[in-house]
């Protein structure tokens, strides 16, 4: 209904404007002034060669005897009405009378049959067309005609402009919607003013003229309210009842919480309507594997925790009994080192559940990876003891190596990767930083002389609670997620984080090597 209703507000509007049709009207008027113009001096010139005669002081006069039937003869064919005034102001003739005066018998011409509006439907429809027209703004602002029984010059203005030499027109309001159009010219002989001739018309043809253009305007709107009412139907059931569709299923989703509701598929339409679909298949899928994550991530939480708890439980119920101090001690070293893993365990937690929306809500800057490593490798190699791996940064080609992130976040994934090579690294190894710049990306690699990865074991380490650690390695001395969260923050950033081992001749290994891509800014 909505389409529909815009459609016909739009339409509407401008068909009103169409029928105001105003200039159109202007030029019509105008039209006819000027045709009645050319008739009335045509007139004048008559009215000047044959009905003139002498009077006894042999000045020139209208002959008024023969001015009724030549003004009727003049007029008969045009529609229009002739009245002639004397040079003194006097109307001496007009061709609605017979005779010679105004108290003459008056004519008046019937329309001809058929020609009235009528009544029932057709007189409806007129009227309601009159009612319009009133509306229409553009209306010229008109004095009304009136009839006055023994009229003088003085009158009508146009025909003393007339009697003073110069031709004039008016437009006056008649019959509420139409218009009396009148001209007056001078009737002289050898420049000599004798009277004024002055031809009125009512606006019927002019009315009737946009009358045909209006109906046939609005024969054309009544087509175009059927097209567009069919489009808009047509508009509706492809593009608001599959929106129904979506939002009614998804809400079901949300409501009913069951992966049996689906959002329906209207890929296939490769329209708006069909990405809309994609979206929300997409969406609600993210929102099931998210919350598959979540379950599993609960499930992971709950056995880490359990584990020292259920160890810290033992210790605590076995020191309640045991007398002997030195087992005490022991017991007690064990209770200190459970709640050390569970105080790192919950820490490495909670940085991980906070992560996400971190993530999501974060303003990213542009960040130097170059002086950022820089800086990094400086204090990673200063805060370790002369037996600890060296650290070497090596810049390739490039020395400007920006990307577009969380500087906070990017220095916890090179340090991560940076601690857990220095972890696995042999004393007195070399631990390599490399980082280059291709077109569109930086690679930071990092590279170490440890045992390397155990086969099979490249995408496994970035899950959650994986500990594979090097041996002679406390337990419980790390949590397991710290290359969880690294894969979690380079790809929050649009990069990617890869894991491989070097290997050298005969395929021994050499070290791990992990990698990092991050888009170039």
């Amino acid at each position: 209904m909505h389409i529909l209703a815009i459609n016909m507000l739009a339409l509407s509007t401008l068909v009103a404007g169409v029928l105001y049709l105003g200039d159109y009207r202007r030029s019509l008027i105008q039209a006819e002034l000027a045709a009645m113009e050319t008739q009335a001096e045509l007139f004048a010139v008559a009215l000047a060669e044959g009905a003139v005669q002498l009077d006894q002081s042999s000045e020139q006069r209208l002959a008024s005897g023969i001015m009724n039937q030549m003004l009727r003869r003049l007029v008969q064919a045009t529609g229009t009405r002739a009245r002639l005034f004397h040079r003194s102001g006097e109307l001496i003739a007009d061709s609605r009378y017979f005779g010679q005066a105004v108290t003459s018998v008056e004519v008046e011409e019937l329309p001809p049959p058929g020609a009235e509006k009528g009544t029932g439907t057709a007189g409806a429809l007129f009227d309601v067309y009159d009612r319009l027209v009133r509306w229409l703004p553009g209306a010229l602002p008109l004095k009304s005609y009136e009839e006055i029984a023994q009229p003088n010059a003085a009158d009508y203005p146009e025909v003393m402009s007339a009697l003073m030499g110069d031709g004039a027109n008016m437009v006056r309001a008649y019959e509420q919607d139409s218009m009396m159009l009148s001209v007056a010219v001078p009737v002289q002989r050898y420049k000599r003013i004798l009277g004024a001739l002055m031809l009125t018309k009512p606006s019927n043809a002019i009315d009737l003229a946009l009358l045909d253009v209006r109906l046939d305007i609005l024969k054309i709107f009544l087509v175009a309210i059927l097209v567009t009412a069919i489009l808009s139907i047509y508009l509706a059931r492809t593009i608001a009842r599959p929106v129904r569709r979506l939002a009614a299923a998804a809400d079901k989703v949300r409501r009913d919480h069951g992966r049996e509701d689906e959002i329906p598929d209207f890929t296939r339409r490769n329209d708006e309507i069909g990405d809309l679909s994609l979206a929300l298949r997409d969406m609600t899928q993210a929102l099931w594997t998210r919350m598959d994550a979540i379950e599993r991530f609960a499930a992971d939480v709950a056995h880490e925790i359990k584990n020292p708890l259920t160890s810290l439980r033992s210790a605590v119920e076995t020191a309640s009994r045991v007398q002997d101090r030195d087992r005490q001690q022991k017991l007690m070293a064990i209770i200190q080192d459970d709640v050390g893993r569970l105080d790192r365990l919950i820490s490495d937690i909670s940085d991980a559940s906070r992560l996400d929306a971190e993530l999501s809500r974060a303003h990213k800057e542009p960040v130097d990876l170059a002086a950022m490593l820089t800086t990094l490798v400086d204090v990673l190699g200063a805060a370790g003891d002369g037996r600890s791996a060296r650290l070497q940064l090596e810049l390739v080609d490039h020395p400007v190596l920006n990307v577009s992130g969380m500087e906070g976040r990017l220095v916890q994934v090179f340090r991560n990767l940076i601690s857990n090579a220095q972890t696995f690294s042999p004393p007195g190894g070399v631990i390599r930083v490399t980082a280059s710049r291709d077109r569109q990306m930086v690679h930071v690699a990092i590279d170490d002389e440890g045992p390397g990865i155990p086969p099979g074991k490249e995408e496994d380490i970035f899950q959650r609670f994986y500990t594979e650690r090097p041996q002679g390695e406390k337990f419980g001395t790390h949590s397991g997620l710290g290359l969880s969260i690294s894969k979690q923050i380079v790809e929050a950033h649009g990069g990617l984080i890869r894991a491989s081992n070097r290997q050298g001749a005969g395929g021994r290994v050499l070290g791990a090597r992990f990698v990092v891509c991050l888009p170039a800014e």
